[in-house]
């Protein structure tokens, strides 16, 4: 089996830097002819079936990269980015900066310390939840088929977490995926292989 999970188009609060976990910002212009062009560059894949995020940025790039395939896309909310409860709307800088609370700053330097904020979800939640998606797609679909997944920077980072059975110290192994890009995985009942982490089909991403 072979998985490509995509991470969404650009958004404003992508070029501001604010954090969406699950609040239901839209693409920009700039975002949507992001995924037209590699929707374009990818035309001539053949895809078996495409999952998506249901939040809008990931949805909406899932459709436009389906392109003319016969196709459904197949919202899942156990894809959904990270809730970050009362962070949402404030800036990443802010997070890691000396003045945040230090349960929260630690996010990308220490995963395994990051804790829940108020009305969010904890990293645990996230992971496990990214591993049960992993799991259901591997019972649905034979070896021999190929998957789209369309998410978020953090969910999808979750799911290599689960493919490749590393630790939560460890979540933020490899590159961090620009938008658009895509992480490429072959997967089958004797393992796995990361053929690329941070693919991209577009100059700009």
């Amino acid at each position: 089996m072979e998985l490509y999970i995509f991470r969404h188009g650009k958004t404003v609060w992508n070029a501001a830097r604010r954090i969406q976990g699950s609040v239901d910002i839209e693409l920009t212009d700039e975002g949507r002819e992001m995924a037209a062009q590699t929707s374009k560059a990818i035309k001539d894949i053949h895809f078996d079936a495409i999952y998506a995020s249901p939040l809008k940025r990931a949805y909406e790039t899932a459709c436009i990269l389906k392109g003319d395939r016969d196709l459904e896309v197949i919202r899942d909310d156990r894809i959904k980015e990270l809730n970050f409860g009362v962070l949402e709307g404030t800036s990443f800088d802010n997070i890691q900066s000396s003045d945040c609370d230090k349960r929260f700053s630690v996010f990308f330097t220490r995963p395994e310390l990051y804790e829940r904020p108020p009305k969010g979800e904890s990293l645990e939640e996230l992971c496990a939840r990214a591993a049960d998606f992993i799991e259901d797609i591997r019972q649905k679909h034979h070896d021999d088929e190929r998957i789209m997944i369309v998410a978020h920077g953090a969910v999808n980072k979750a799911m290599l977490k689960h493919i490749r059975g590393l630790e939560m110290k460890d979540l933020w192994y490899g590159q961090l995926q620009k938008n658009c890009a895509a992480a490429i995985v072959s997967m089958n009942e004797q393992g796995f292989k990361v053929i690329e982490e941070s693919k991209t089909y577009v100059s700009k991403a």
